[in-house]
Order: structure tokens, then sequence, then C-alpha cells
């Protein structure tokens, strides 16, 4: 990949790159970066051109990356996301001790786990927090970038995630993935079941599988695809809809499976049932507290001052409040 026109790197075109390979189209791209097509086109030839290689394969559906394209994602986006942090520790240095101070603890909830697992981790925050409090509720990597870019104070996130540009913090909580199957069974409740009737997901191979796109979540993408490989899932897979509620009536049509935390099970759709599964152990999706770098502070391990009198306030009681989850 190496070219000598590419001596300097031009960070925009790469920056442009990797929203481009979020949104697996040119045209949602442009759009997110407020420009056309046309000229978001010949940005993309001219970053092939200076790198040497194709980044992308075109089809009927959008894009895709190369395995060059992918290469070159990987070496890029830990670099912008770096930029992103310093630009926005420099946007704060004016601010005065009496905003930070004032300013409402702001805290991010993922959509990975069904939000009635989080109501007395708010409940404990609501009550142990002096100011105001704000809770917003997103994806895992769009919670984890707004904690990079001072959005939020604070996110728990479903784990594996990519932590680059954040303090990554485990918590205690997970829970396995459940088959979603179309055809509810009101005389035998999915987690009623004995452990000899689990189902395997071997021997689900036959169901198209509701599922997300790499772009969306690589780490925890990667994860499973490690999973589905051991065990030997290799079905084929469907777009997965963003919303829960039109995922699990497609689910109830019949057109497909999927695989959700077991909290989700508590909803009870008609016309869907929720199986245990024998690799349960393989399939944990777990938590983990996403916090702000500190000054010098590496985002590539968990914080061990959390919850100690070392960390800040808001941390101490954050880290209290998760011990209050499930």
């Amino acid at each position: 990949m190496a070219n000598d026109v590419f001596d300097t790197p031009d960070w925009r075109l790469l920056r442009y790159f990797s929203i481009v390979a979020q949104e697996g189209s040119m045209r949602r791209a442009a759009d997110r970066l407020f420009m056309t097509q046309p000229p978001l086109s010949r940005h993309m030839q001219r970053l092939e051109e200076m790198l040497g290689v194709t980044l992308f394969t075109r089809h009927s559906k959008g894009l895709s990356l190369t395995a060059e394209g992918l290469a070159v994602l990987r070496i890029a986006r830990p670099v912008l996301e770096a930029q992103d942090a310093a630009a926005d520790r420099l946007r704060n240095l004016g601010r005065s001790d009496a905003a930070k101070a004032d300013k409402t603890l702001t805290v991010g909830l993922t959509t990975a786990f069904e939000q009635g697992v989080f109501l007395r981790f708010i409940q404990h925050v609501e009550t142990h927090w002096s100011g105001a409090t704000r809770f917003v509720r997103q994806s895992s990597p769009r919670l984890a970038r707004d904690v990079r870019r001072g959005k939020l104070d604070a996110a728990l996130v479903a784990l594996p995630l990519d932590h680059a540009g954040i303090r990554l913090c485990p918590l205690p909580y997970a829970e396995p993935l459940l088959a979603v199957l179309p055809g509810c069974r009101h005389d035998a409740p999915a987690m009623a079941r004995p452990e000899q009737e689990r189902l395997s997901l071997q021997g689900l191979n036959d169901r198209p599988l509701f599922w997300f796109r790499r772009e969306s979540n690589p780490a925890f993408f990667d994860h499973m695809r490690g999973v589905f490989a051991q065990v030997g899932f290799a079905p084929a897979h469907l777009e997965e809809p963003e919303e829960y509620d039109v995922l699990l009536a497609r689910i109830a049509q019949g057109e497909g499976m999927g695989l959700l935390p077991r909290s989700f099970s508590a909803i009870g759709r008609e016309g869907v049932e929720f199986c245990p599964l024998a690799e349960a152990g393989l399939l944990q999706l777990r938590l983990g507290l996403a916090l702000p770098l500190r000054d010098g502070g590496n985002g590539a391990a968990a914080d061990a001052a959390l919850g100690q009198d070392a960390a800040p306030p808001a941390e101490r009681m954050l880290a209290d409040a998760a011990r209050c989850l499930g």
C-alpha cells in the first residue's frame, strides 16, 4: 500500500472514507456530510489512487469494504477518534469551573438490553446525585462516540465494544443471548425449559438470521463471528431492523430468527418464542461503563480507580449505581 504520492496523509479524505464505510452508501454519506454524491465519489476515487488500493466493492444495495478497505479503516479510525477527542478537550479549555459544576449529569443507556434492566440504576442516580440528571438511549457505538466527544458524562454500553478515546470499565452484569423464533408456546415458557431441551445454534442453520452490518459495531460483530465459527453456525443473514418491535413482528411473520438478550423475553410479544440455547456460556452480552479519558489517561484499559476515593464524585456515584443493575 506504500505510495510516494501519499507522503502526507489527507485526513479529510480519510474522514470522508470513514463515514462512507459507516453508512455503506455514497448517498447516505453525502447527506451526512452535507455535500452531493459526485464530489464525494471523486474524493473516494482520489483516495484510492493515492493509496493504490480499491477500498469498496460496489453493488446494487450500496457499498461494502474490500479487505484493503477494511485494513485502511482499522488504521485510520483510531487517529480520527484521537483527533476528535483532542478537539473536544481544546474546546473545553475555556469553560469555567462554575459552568462545569452546574452542568447536568447526562448518562447514556444502551438499547442492546431491554430498558427495564436500568430502572434501579436510574433510581439510584436520581436519588444520589444532587444536580439535574438526563438519560439518553442509543446504540452502544453511538454512546461511546458521544462520551468521547464530551456530549455524555458516562454511558452503560454493551460489550465487547471499540473503546478508542474512552475508558471502558467492565461491570459484572451479563445476560445470555436467546434464540427468538416464530410460534410462541404459551404452555411451555422458554425460561422454564429443562436444560436437555435447549436448542443448539447448529440446529438452527436452516433459518435466516436477522443480523446487523459490521460497520454498525465492528468489535461485537467480529466477536460473534468467532463464536458462530466455533459452534458451526453459518445461517443466511437478513438485515436487522433498528426497532425491536419491527424485528419481533417480522420474526412472528416467519421471515427469520433473531438473537436477543434474555431481558427482552419480558416483553411477552405474541407470536414469538424466546428459547435458551445450549451455547449460552459463549453467548453472554456484558455491560460496561464508558467514561471520558482523564488527563494522561489510557482508554485501552479499565480504570482501576473507578468507585475509589481518587475518582471524581460523579464516577463514584455511578459505580455505586451500577451495582444496582439487574
